[in-house]
């Protein structure tokens, strides 16, 4: 009985309860090596989820992966890269307005000579802006009153601008007519709306003797008297608005006006 007793005691079990708290830890381990090579791989804001969300599991404090550095830094080239690409193309834009006021402004210039020499100083008036460089022309020098037929000497005026546009196809180019606010009425035309828009299509066709011009460039448009730029309670007045404007159409445009440079000290 003793020495059964004796051999008993000596007796060992190996206690395995460790393997447990072990293994676990294994397990988180490979969690978070899956989880580091996974966000290399996916967007910032999925990045932060996941997280968060082991911060919590692993850890009540701050988180293993609370400081996604390289993610940010990719972000943050990212972000750089586009805002350099965004000056890049700023600038190009500016290049490009700047060219374009150069060369409307030479038009300008040639309009402006044209009209002195001619001595058309009261009928016309050029003006340059942000968005387009304007003929206006007075439409007792085109037509006669409530008539859209051009009178021989504008049929000049209108081949001389159409020789200038040639030089500058590839503007877009908008033909308008105008009228004052008295109401019209007679065998060909019933109102003001017919008869500005006769007066613009008649002088846009007169442009096109110049086989150097696109069609599809140009657009005849009737006001009637909607766009008045003067006061229709006088003669004078009246007179400023009864009009036809030719106008080139930038291309590219910059925040604030190229400054007007009207060649008449009474334009509107």
């Amino acid at each position: 009985m003793s020495k059964r007793h004796r051999k008993e005691e000596h007796e060992e079990h190996a206690d395995e309860s460790w393997l447990i708290p072990y293994a676990d830890l294994l397990t988180l381990l490979l969690a978070l090596f899956i989880v580091l090579f996974a966000s290399s791989q996916i967007d910032s804001a999925k990045f932060d989820e996941m997280s968060k969300a082991f911060s919590i599991a692993l850890n009540p404090g701050n988180g293993v992966l609370d400081q996604p550095t390289v993610v940010k830094e990719g972000t943050s080239n990212l972000k750089k890269k586009s805002d350099d690409a965004d000056k890049e193309k700023k600038a190009e834009d500016q290049e490009r307005f700047k060219k374009e006021t150069e060369d409307l402004q030479r038009l300008k210039q040639k309009l402006d000579k044209y009209i002195k020499d001619n001595g058309l100083s009261t009928q016309l008036v050029t003006k340059l802006n942000h968005s387009e460089l304007i003929i206006r022309i007075s439409d007792n020098a085109l037509y006669p009153s409530g008539s859209a037929s051009l009178k021989p000497e504008a049929r000049n005026l209108a081949v001389a601008i159409s020789t200038m546009l040639g030089q500058y196809p590839e503007y877009e180019v908008i033909v308008a007519g105008h009228t004052d606010d008295q109401p019209i009425s007679n065998f060909e035309f019933d109102s003001n709306w017919n008869l500005s828009f006769e007066r613009a299509l008649n002088f846009m066709k007169i442009l096109f003797s110049n086989n150097k011009l696109d069609p599809k460039q140009f657009s005849p448009i009737g006001y009637g008297e909607q766009r008045p730029i003067a006061s229709n309670d006088t003669d004078l007045g009246r007179a400023k608005n009864r009009r036809v404007e030719v106008a080139i159409v930038r291309k590219f445009q910059e925040t604030g006006d190229v400054q007007d440079t009207p060649t008449a000290p009474n334009t509107p």
